[in-house]
């Protein structure tokens, strides 16, 4: 059974909604649904002003261009959530378990501190993927963040743990100080990703030029990566036998940081 909540109209400002989970809305009557509190700009409302719900289950739907709706999905522990369009900002902060899946684009910060979970966006995500949350020292903790079209910049900023892949261009500073965890760019790097990063690997399959304080290590094939590519595959990322197969110049940095962590790119047959 599947429960599906539709916007019956596009909010005149953002509406901050974290009971947009399934954590809340699994198992819940349709008016206790719609009696959730969330927030229209400084205005405390309901769901049911915003939102049409129908159908029960634990498999939950929301329906609608939700690009103005933030927080869904955020610190969701477990089930199954589909966006069936745009997310606003912050989908899947601090999720901790389960699936989210967008199947249109997400806004800045999804997957922020995130520790756990899986979180799909078939379109493109903004800036701050999988980054830092405000007042924490550290970005996503663990999980999974897939991106099927391209990510803005300072994706990965502060990664501690976890794996975000995306099959577009990924913006400027990707891996921005980050800690250790994988990050892996089809579709290229712009500049300057990896600085000040500590542990951890960036990916690529595109031409990149890395920092001045990175060096060039050697040409190998890294066992761990077949595995996360194998993954990658699965999950409908374009992962090619090239990509599997291949050999990647490995490049040490940041120099600032003692040179723990890698750059990978792709070596063109």
């Amino acid at each position: 059974m599947t429960l599906t909540l539709t916007l019956r109209e596009q909010p005149a400002v953002s509406l901050e909604a974290e009971v947009l989970s399934p954590d809340r809305l699994a198992g819940a009557s349709r008016a206790e649904i719609e009696a959730l509190p969330v927030w229209h700009g400084n205005e405390r409302t309901r769901v049911g002003e915003f939102f049409a719900v129908s159908g029960s289950g634990d498999d939950v739907h929301l329906a609608g261009d939700l690009s103005r709706v933030n927080f869904v999905g955020a610190g969701m522990t477990g089930g199954r959530l589909t966006v069936a369009g745009d997310a606003g900002m912050h989908a899947g902060a601090g999720m901790r378990g389960g699936e989210l899946h967008v199947d249109g684009d997400a806004g800045d910060w999804a997957g922020a501190g995130m520790h756990g979970g899986t979180l799909v966006v078939r379109g493109s995500a903004g800036r701050h993927l999988g980054g830092v949350a405000s007042g924490e020292r550290a970005g996503m903790r663990g999980g999974e963040i897939v991106v099927h079209g391209a990510a803005g910049a300072q994706a990965g900023a502060g990664l501690r743990r976890g794996l975000i892949a995306v099959a577009g261009p990924v913006g400027e500073a990707a891996g921005l100080r980050m800690l250790a965890g994988t990050i892996v760019a089809l579709g290229g790097l712009a500049p300057r990703a990896g600085a000040g990063m500590r542990r951890g690997s960036i990916v690529t399959m595109a031409p990149a030029t890395p920092l001045a304080t990175f060096v060039f290590s050697t040409v190998y094939r890294p066992p761990f990566l077949r595995l996360y590519l194998r993954r990658l595959r699965v999950l409908g990322l374009p992962v090619s036998d090239e990509h599997l197969d291949g050999r990647y110049a490995r490049w040490c940095g940041d120099g600032l940081e003692l040179r723990r962590g890698e750059i990978l790119i792709l070596e063109k047959t």
